[in-house]
């Protein structure tokens, strides 16, 4: 059964070890490194003059400021390198930095870990628990050419190939498939082992603008917001959300080519990219095609706002649907801001639309996925976290023979929290746990019947 027929029901062989060795050498703790609190993805640029005296403004921010006192600007362009996100991403300008960062020359290295050990347990009567490992290792390397010109190269890798094909359990997500037969329901698929290899390179224009060009194998086309586990307001959490087919699954794309512009709080940015998701062989890489293509705007109106809206066309990316191209629509909002001295509160809120475009034409209906999340984090021992979503679905029950049926408005919101320990001046182990609802219609009630609590416990290294 097609999208057409299918009714509607709106109920509101890479060495791994080689690999992981090397990003591990990047990680680790340099000799005369300075330990700094960043979001995930800090994208360093080039040392720059100590910032003026005059307060920041949102055309000539605040700069970040590296060991030595020097004055840090973003990898594609002359602002604050705690701009930069997961991509080419922009986020509020006020978040903290993470990571450890030295100097060397007229190149900054920076290099971060974060390992989740996590037992997760989904009840009802399609739920079930598993024990897994999930996270990411990142290296970058920064560099100056001349006063104008700035390159980066960064490597990332995930443990997640280790937790199995088949992911692990989470209720109401779907999307990619283990096997290249059947689609994974009520699972998260895992990332592959290489989540990204990229590199980018800029040229400032006068004083406050650049241009620049990304190019990633795999890297992230200019989409959504920052990719899930690299945002702040949520990155505590190990549960990937259920509307990440929505807002960031092409975060991992094997092929992306992404020109753009920056001018003080705007940058406009297009990407040529692999439209097909990763396929079920997780350590590969895979052939790049240029099939796919993305346009996105940013602003950052003040220090601590992020906006954006974006526009993408997919050519073919579901394997188990290769006929059906697809079309995605985002606009998303983050703010941050620091609370005393080593906190702050970050909150991101988003909508996007996803619509099926089969081979002859045909367009189904706008699928709409809505997303609050939101972490407080008052000290530098505990960090509270949640999140709301609510998706418009047609595979949770697939029809017979295909992936997409009857389409249903299911949602879920997650709280929990992590109490951080640190040693010394090094790594920062956790201990966390969260729980989940999940809120379905009554004709789902047969297949998702019963508790729709769910839960994770879990331990995490970061550094």
């Amino acid at each position: 059964m097609n999208r057409r027929q299918a009714g509607s029901e709106r109920g509101h062989a890479i060495d791994v070890k080689l690999l992981f060795g090397a990003i591990l050498l990047l990680a680790a703790p340099p000799a005369g490194g300075r330990a700094q609190s960043m979001p995930g993805m800090p994208m360093p640029g080039m040392p720059m003059p100590p910032a003026p005296a005059r307060p920041p403004t949102p055309d000539r921010p605040e700069p970040a400021m590296a060991a030595g006192g020097m004055a840090m600007t973003g990898a594609l362009g002359p602002y604050s390198m705690t701009r930069d996100a997961s991509g080419t991403a922009w986020q509020p300008d006020a978040s903290p930095m993470q990571g450890v960062m030295r100097m060397s020359g007229h190149w900054t290295l920076m290099s971060q870990a974060t390992l989740n050990g996590v037992y997760d347990r989904q009840n009802g009567p399609r739920g079930d628990s598993k024990a897994f490992v999930s996270g990411m290792v990142m290296g970058m390397a920064t560099g100056n050419l001349s006063l104008r010109d700035t390159v980066q190269f960064r490597a990332m890798l995930s443990p997640d190939p280790l937790m199995g094909r088949r992911g692990y359990p989470l209720l109401l997500a779907a999307g990619e498939t283990a096997n290249g037969r059947d689609p994974l329901i009520d699972r998260q698929h895992p990332h592959d082992l290489i989540m990204e290899l990229a590199a980018s390179y800029s040229r400032r224009l006068g004083g406050s603008g650049s241009a620049f060009v990304y190019i990633g194998l795999p890297g992230e086309p200019a989409f959504g917001p920052g990719a899930f586990m690299h945002r702040l307001s949520i990155m505590d959490s190990p549960e990937a959300p259920i509307t990440h087919h929505w807002f960031d699954s092409t975060h991992i794309t094997f092929g992306v080519v992404t020109v753009g512009a920056t001018y003080g709080g705007v940058k406009l940015e297009a990407s040529r990219f692999k439209g097909r998701e990763p396929d079920q062989h997780r350590y590969d890489i895979e052939k790049p095609r240029f099939d796919s293509i993305a346009i996105r705007a940013s602003w950052n109106p003040a220090r601590t706002l992020a906006l954006q809206a974006s526009w993408m066309r997919l050519h073919s990316p579901e394997q188990l649907t290769p006929e059906e191209d697809q079309e995605r629509l985002s606009a998303s909002a983050i703010y941050t801001r620091p609370i005393g001295r080593d906190g702050y509160v970050s909150v991101t809120a988003a909508w996007g639309r996803k619509t099926e475009i089969e081979a002859d034409g045909y367009r189904g209906g706008g699928l709409d996925a809505y997303l609050l999340e939101a972490a407080v984090k008052p000290d530098r021992r505990w960090t509270v976290f949640a999140r709301a979503e609510r998706i418009d679905t047609d595979e949770l029950l697939p029809a017979r023979g295909g992936v997409h049926g009857a389409a249903f408005t299911v949602g879920k919101a997650s709280i929990g929290a992590i109490r951080d320990f640190r040693v010394a001046n090094g790594p920062v182990f956790g201990v966390g746990a969260l729980v989940a609802r999940s809120f379905t219609p009554d004709r789902l009630a047969p297949s998702l019947g019963g508790d729709r609590t769910s839960g994770m416990a879990f331990v995490r290294f970061r550094l």
